[in-house]
């Protein structure tokens, strides 16, 4: 199911609803753009988040994207640690569902 020529379907989506994708699009560039956060430390949060939802998509061209920013290797390494215990993270406190005072 995966593959990167997939995304230029996209453009069906363009046709389609050309105003939902266009606000998408310009909320997706206000998002990346670089201000308190400059563009790697956002690319680094994005790889984290696509590591997280498990978008292969989104770990492909944001880290790519991440890279181009300046990201190493080390770097990387260290937000996909930080991505594992936020998703490890989220079991442990959902366990506090199964029990029972």
């Amino acid at each position: 199911m995966y593959d990167m020529k997939n995304l230029s379907r996209l453009k069906k989506l363009d046709e389609k609803t050309p105003d939902a994708m266009q606000a998408f699009r310009a909320f997706d560039k206000a998002a990346f753009t670089a201000g308190a956060l400059d563009a790697r430390q956002k690319q680094l949060i994005a790889v984290a988040v696509a590591l997280t939802t498990q978008c292969p998509y989104c770990i492909e061209i944001h880290t790519r994207a991440a890279r181009d920013a300046g990201a190493d290797d080390t770097q990387l390494a260290e937000t996909a640690m930080v991505a594992a215990a936020i998703r490890a993270g989220g079991a442990i406190t959902h366990a506090s569902h199964l029990l029972h005072d």
